[in-house]
């Protein structure tokens, strides 16, 4: 499946999943048997990966979520989204998550005026990430936001082009996670 981990790459034709679909190797092709606990372990990866976080991290995202009022799954999806990398990477300022945290981490983002460089920081409504001042001479930020019309914008979040501005409008809700992410699977997994 098709994670979109490697930027721009993903939209062309060079992408891998588009070219050869099938694991490496000689037994690439076959189609093995996969068990219940298998698919389950499989979309939580998967997820993980997307959000490039470790285990024990994720693991600590699904007991909050579990603590949460509502749907387990859905918090578990707006705790990841609510993320300050990923955030920066769905405004469009970066290219991929990964990029979005190399940027985060080297100081190039503010937060309702303070520096921010720690990419787990949990946003909530109301909150402004904003370029710092130096960081917008750099080229990529401008090309990664006019890449941003490619992806869209979803709708818990503004962007202000001009002063290098996004805002936390609202929670995301699970409608507006377009990602093939089948959170039920997850909360089985960890209900074991």
């Amino acid at each position: 499946m098709e994670l979109f981990l490697k930027g721009e790459r993903c939209y062309t034709d060079k992408c891998a999943i588009k070219r050869r679909n099938y694991p490496p190797g000689q037994h690439g092709q076959g189609r093995p048997k996969v068990s219940n606990y298998g698919v389950q372990l499989r979309e939580k990866q998967k997820v993980r990966r997307i959000y490039g976080i470790l285990e024990k991290q994720f693991r600590g995202y699904f007991t909050e979520a579990d603590r949460m009022k509502g749907v387990t799954g859905e918090n578990l999806l707006s705790l990841l989204e609510r993320r300050l990398d990923n955030v920066v990477y769905r405004l469009g300022f970066a290219s991929s998550r990964t990029e979005a945290r190399i940027l985060v981490r080297h100081n190039h983002f503010m937060v309702n005026g303070r520096k921010a460089n720690i990419p787990s920081i949990q946003l909530r409504t109301g909150d402004v990430v904003e370029l710092k001042e130096k960081s917008r001479k750099i080229s990529c930020f401008n090309e990664s936001l006019d890449a941003v019309v490619r992806r869209g914008l979803p709708q818990w979040l503004e962007l202000d082009k001009d002063n290098y501005k996004g805002v936390l409008k609202m929670l995301p809700a699970r409608e507006d996670i377009t990602m093939p992410i089948q959170e039920q699977l997850i909360v089985e997994l960890y209900s074991k």
